[in-house]
């Protein structure tokens, strides 16, 4: 298959990128690894009029850490995120998701910020960014703005980012050296998206469950998080009994979806089997890290 056709712009500085969004808004899409656009270009899925080249503009492919905050640059690709010590050190949960991630070829080209804006549900960032309170950095003629991982993520290939914002930069918090992270997921093969995925922080004090995020992804049109059950997990001494409560209850609460690879019930499964495992894993790790 071929794309429609379409006009190509490599622009070559923040401000000029910014200036063709604003003028030709819908019409136009931004690529930096086209890993997941191109390919809906080639069916047909996506029809951008315009392409807007992001790969000239300078200084887009940091990660650093600032204020509290792991800032990763619009440009910074996946390869780089994956074998970055500050990625470790700052969110130790983006890294073990990334030994999940597509393939090594994809890895070199795609982008963080790419992979969010595609917002594919089955995917791990996603995912990770929701269960790290992660924030997206939008720019526009119009200035800046900063919009939440929750509130950005806004269904199937959906996000609040509009035709003439960029996202620039992703701002996550710093793990505190008392929080644990857990991380599963399904696929059919390693590498493919997942079947269901399951994200986790923990933090504990006093032997009590004091902090506590749990993600899920493949299961809906959206990563999604359970503030209830988080709620339920605090307070509460970590154990099988307790997991196997909340994997239950995570089980009936998502509106779980289907399709070719997986019906309904094989996915509540999976929730049922993965919670508990992700839960005891990021438990072990805050535990570990508290103790250091």
């Amino acid at each position: 298959m071929k794309p429609a056709p379409f006009e190509y712009l490599r622009p070559d500085s923040l401000e000029e990128t910014i200036g063709l969004l604003a003028r030709h808004g819908e019409r136009a899409k931004v690529i930096a690894g086209g890993q997941s656009l191109v390919p809906m270009m080639n069916f047909r899925f996506a029809k951008p009029e315009i392409l807007v080249d992001i790969n000239d503009l300078k200084g887009l492919d940091y990660c650093r850490v600032d204020g509290g905050l792991l800032r990763i640059g619009a440009l910074a690709r996946h390869a780089a995120l994956h074998g970055s010590a500050a990625v470790r050190e700052a969110c130790p949960l983006m890294s073990e998701a990334y030994q999940h991630v597509a393939h090594g070829a994809v890895r070199n080209r795609g982008t963080l910020c790419g992979s969010l804006c595609h917002a594919d549900p089955a995917a791990e960032m996603p995912a990770v960014a929701l269960a790290c309170g992660a924030s997206m950095a939008l720019r526009s003629a119009a200035g800046e703005r900063i919009v939440p991982a929750a509130e950005f993520l806004q269904g199937l290939y959906a996000t609040a980012a509009n035709a003439d914002e960029l996202l620039v930069e992703v701002r996550i918090p710093v793990a505190g050296p008392g929080v644990g992270h857990g991380f599963q997921e399904v696929s059919a093969r390693q590498g493919d998206f997942a079947l269901t995925l399951v994200a986790s922080l923990i933090a504990i004090d006093g032997g009590r469950i004091a902090k506590a995020a749990l993600v899920y992804g493949g299961v809906s049109d959206r990563p999604i998080r359970l503030a209830a059950l988080e709620q339920r997990l605090l307070g509460q001494a970590p154990s099988p009994a307790l997991f196997a409560g909340v994997a239950d209850a995570a089980a009936e609460a998502i509106d779980v979806n289907e399709d070719v690879h997986g019906d309904r019930e094989y996915r509540r499964d999976l929730i049922r089997s993965l919670t508990p495992r992700v839960l005891a894993q990021a438990t072990r790790r805050a535990q570990a890290r508290g103790a250091n």
